[in-house]
């Protein structure tokens, strides 16, 4: 276990409860955890729609984006820090395959490399990715951002930053402030997001040292919105 604490599973083994939607409030509201740092301790997440755009936002104790990875000077072995949203979305959605995991849009911070599209540069800020997440239990936490197996030609986004990974590097508007964590989604790219089911997750990431495939594994969990990944939160317009 490392400093930032962990949610006690990992997130393989809370997917295997099941990832159907849940009707509830559009909100997910947690109770604050003094065991997970304050930077990644939610204690809401939400998504609204609002003037043609998705609103993604999570609030954490306090200080949001304050706590980063430390720079290693090297690629293998690197740490990512996630602020994510797993949805009821299909990866179709995307824009890559349809069917390839569990759809999320991700938060991240990794100073030791860049993955922006065509080759923009990106790891001295919090930028978003989506991601497909899958189980393996070769990681830590379970699970791993899918690879993209050599020679294999998928169905990939425009924004694909050209990494071996299901991974996608829109310029979505982003921001850190005070305890919250907040991006904008056109919902004119992704209309499936207006009635999508989604969880808030805190989770830290880890390059394989020898760069084999899984390249990308979920590493550490700091916290599920839900505490057991059942997607409870609906899409609705703000208020």
């Amino acid at each position: 276990m490392n400093r930032l604490g962990t949610a006690g599973l990992g997130l393989a083994a809370l997917a295997l409860l099941g990832l159907s939607p849940a009707v509830m409030a559009h909100e997910i509201k947690v109770k604050s955890d003094d065991k997970v740092l304050a930077s990644f301790d939610i204690v809401e997440t939400r998504i609204t729609t609002e003037a043609g755009k998705a609103v993604f936002r999570t609030r954490v104790r306090t200080d949001a984006g304050k706590v980063k990875p430390a720079a290693t000077g090297k690629f293998p072995g690197s740490e990512v820090y996630a602020y994510v949203w797993p949805t009821s979305l299909n990866s179709g959605d995307i824009g890559f395959d349809t069917g390839q995991g569990i759809v999320a849009l991700a938060v991240t911070f990794h100073p030791d490399f860049d993955d922006g599209a065509r080759g923009a540069k990106n790891r001295d800020v919090w930028h978003p990715h989506w991601v497909v997440l899958n189980e393996d239990k070769a990681c830590p936490g379970g699970l791993k951002v899918k690879d993209i197996p050599e020679g294999a030609k998928p169905k990939l986004p425009e924004t694909w930053p050209g990494v071996p990974l299901l991974i996608d590097s829109p310029a979505y508007p982003t921001e850190l402030k005070g305890d919250a964590v907040e991006v904008q989604v056109p919902l004119a790219s992704i209309g499936a997001l207006a009635t999508a089911s989604f969880d808030g997750v805190t989770a830290g990431l880890r390059v394989d040292g020898n760069l084999h495939a899984p390249l990308l594994c979920v590493s550490n969990v700091f916290k599920v919105a839900s505490g057991n990944l059942s997607l409870p939160g609906k899409v609705v317009p703000a208020r």
